[in-house]
């Protein structure tokens, strides 16, 4: 292996050394601990120490780094205690993740870490948040994402490649290309020769390089980081290296041919290395001895301290309170001041956007066709001229990149929006919003600082792919929050509340009422705090739970039935719903009608019967109806979609209730 010293002092290179053999002996140990069964699962980085400690050591410490299972090296430069690491990997209380997390899923904010998921592609789109972030505020900072050869096969590395090149966006994205995804070996991941001759295809510069020599590591990432900086233009490195032990430990390698393991042994970064520096009278074999074994102390003492650490106390109440990130709204915020006027649904919500878009001056708005254009619906209209197309983004089609680069914005504490044109686009980000969005709080502490709006409901005869009720599936996901105004003055008032929550927020919006629903909204600027129902009007008869426009159903049949009285009550937030609110409105009447535009089976109705029937059973009266959409997709001509919708069986449930 050929060594170009550039003009490192002797200094540097020992420096490099020593943060390249230590994540080796860490790793060994910790396979000592893994057959021991100390540890439950170690995914090995062992041959490709040079790409994670190189990439490192080339950035500044305040830069944002996205590592995956293998980057070990990225963990130890970045000098994490050992001792909170290996509390991690034992997945004891005090290690990042509170030990909810295993192995290397675990970010450090302090650290500028951001913890991986097993699904590996949404890690790049965050770095695109996170550089997006550091352009906007003109900080001459890079974010470095990791990729291996099998990631490059995801949906995601596009998304994030092309968003990247066309936001020219100072983002390093690294291909560990290692020989195998798990065992799948590279002539069945792509047909390209090689994986950097993807960066043409996106306008991106790229290199390939010795993945296993440290020097051409931390030199080609210099460079690639004072390029990006300097062009503000995204960096593609694709490092050749191998994997020598299994995916995981218990995976193995006897799939690889022995003739590789033996090819590449001989390529080793940190044998090589020791060899160079050895050979040029830099360090002498007492010198390696001496750091060998330092470092072997220095990992038993750490060791233990993790061994002495306390063991975890089961405590459901901390479980459940970590899910969410802590939010107190302001009390001023809640009682809003001065005149009012009569604004349609469409204009709370443009109003309220503008608004905060005035209360957070970094805050930007992501979404496909959103600026000159104004969004499908105009909301943003004129919003460009306002406040700039920096801030008012519109996006390649790529749901689940612009998700996760909302994400890694929220990583630099800045806050920003994503319109999803269409609620049933949603789809092609939820890998992201569930898994990522949903999660990262719980796993290691990190706010998702994210509304994502979501254009939904029928009546409108756009047919299956533009219609969906699909508020349901969001509310079995811990983590995420999800609202559903039904008027303008609460669209107007939860819609800033959601986007000063520092929490990730579903924001449903009704098509039907974008232009037909009226009301009286404050000028003002203020919160109406998620987690609360509203209670329409009080009745005698009938207690009807519903939201959305569930609320209009019910209030038309009431005004055309007088003679039956309907207590209304408005969830307007769906995660987390507001259960006293519940116990008093069926304490009211005794009989329940659970109303909404979803389809029957699975939507949030059943979830509140099952509720009711737990802890109201006493008060009632008959048994807890649903009236609610066919369990079909719904269709497109119109006579179909309003026998799909829900209130054309409005009038029968209720009858069914008032006689039983």
């Amino acid at each position: 292996m050929e060594f170009n010293p550039h003009n490192y002092s002797n200094d540097e290179l020992v420096h490099l050394y020593k943060n390249l053999l230590l994540p080796r002996l860490i790793e060994e140990k910790m396979l000592v601990l893994l057959r021991q069964g100390k540890i439950s699962k170690w995914f090995s980085g062992i041959g490709q120490e040079a790409i994670s400690v190189g990439t490192t050591l080339a950035l500044t410490p305040t830069e944002w780094i996205m590592p995956l299972h293998r980057n070990l090296g990225v963990f130890t430069a970045r000098n994490m205690p050992l001792h909170k690491l290996f509390m991690q990997w034992q997945g004891n209380k005090d290690g990042y993740s509170k030990g909810r997390e295993r192995s290397f899923h675990f970010g450090s904010k302090e650290h500028f870490i951001c913890g991986m998921i097993s699904h590996l592609g949404p890690q790049l789109a965050l770095a695109d948040g996170v550089a997006l972030s550091h352009q906007l505020k003109d900080e001459k900072k890079v974010a470095v994402a990791f990729s291996g050869d099998g990631g490059t096969s995801e949906g995601d590395f596009h998304e994030a490649l092309n968003v990247a090149a066309v936001w020219d966006l100072p983002v390093i994205f690294i291909i560990e290309n290692n020989g195998y995804g798990l065992s799948t070996p590279v002539n069945e991941q792509y047909r390209c020769k090689d994986l950097v001759d993807k960066a043409k295809g996106y306008g991106i510069e790229g290199i390939q390089i010795d993945g296993n020599n440290i020097l051409a590591v931390h030199h080609a990432i210099k460079n690639a980081r004072e390029y990006c900086v300097n062009n503000n233009k995204p960096f593609f490195v694709e490092c050749l290296t191998f994997r020598m032990r299994g995916h995981e430990e218990a995976s193995g390698t006897k799939y690889v041919p022995p003739s590789l393991l033996e090819e590449w042994s001989k390529k080793d970064p940190i044998n090589n290395f020791e060899l160079y520096l050895l050979n040029n009278n830099i360090i002498s074999k007492v010198d390696v001895i001496g750091i060998r074994n330092n470092m072997k102390e220095l990992i038993e003492r750490e060791l233990d301290i993790a061994y002495n650490a306390g063991a975890i106390q089961v405590d459901s109440s901390t479980e459940l309170a970590d899910v969410y990130a802590p939010y107190t709204p302001d009390k001023l915020l809640l009682e809003p001041v001065g005149q009012s006027k009569e604004v349609r649904f469409i204009e709370a919500i443009s109003e309220g956007l503008k608004q905060s878009m005035q209360q957070y001056s970094d805050m930007v708005i992501m979404g496909q066709d959103i600026a000159e254009y104004g969004g499908a619906f105009k909301i943003t209209e004129g919003f460009v001229e306002l406040f700039g197309k920096a801030r008012i983004r519109n996006t390649p089609i790529c749901e689940s990149a612009i998700v996760g680069a909302c994400l890694g914005m929220s990583l630099t504490g800045t806050k920003s929006i994503m319109e999803m044109q269409f609620a049933d686009f949603v789809t092609v980000g939820f890998n992201q919003i569930v898994n990522n969005l949903a999660k990262i709080h719980y796993r290691w502490g990190q706010n998702a600082d994210v509304v994502i709006r979501m254009p939904t409901g029928g009546g409108v005869g756009a047919g299956p792919f533009h219609s969906q009720s699909n508020e349901a599936w969001f509310t079995h996901v811990p983590g995420l929050k999800v609202v559903y105004p039904s008027n303008p003055y609460d669209a107007k008032g939860l819609l800033i509340a959601a986007i000063n929550d520092p929490n990730p927020v579903l924001f449903f919006e009704h098509k039907a009422m974008y232009r037909s629903i009226n009301g009286m909204v404050p000028a003002s600027y203020y919160e109406i705090e998620i987690g609360k129902a509203k209670l329409i009007q009080t009745g005698n008869d009938i207690t009807i739970i519903t939201y959305g426009m569930g609320v209009h159903w019910a209030k038309d049949y009431q005004n055309s039935h007088p003679d039956i009285s309907l207590h209304i009550l408005d969830l307007r937030t769906l995660l987390p719903l507001d259960y006293e609110a519940i116990r008093i409105a069926v304490q009211q009447t005794g009989k329940v009608l659970l109303l909404h535009e979803d389809t029957l089976t699975g939507g949030i109705g059943g979830e509140i019967s099952a509720w009711i029937g737990e802890h109201c059973f006493e008060w009632l009266d008959a048994p807890v109806l649903r009236c609610a959409s066919l369990d079909t997709p719904i269709p497109f001509n119109i006579a179909l979609e309003e026998n799909f919708m829900a209130k054309s069986r409005l009038a029968a449930v209720i009858d069914k209730l008032m006689n039983y």
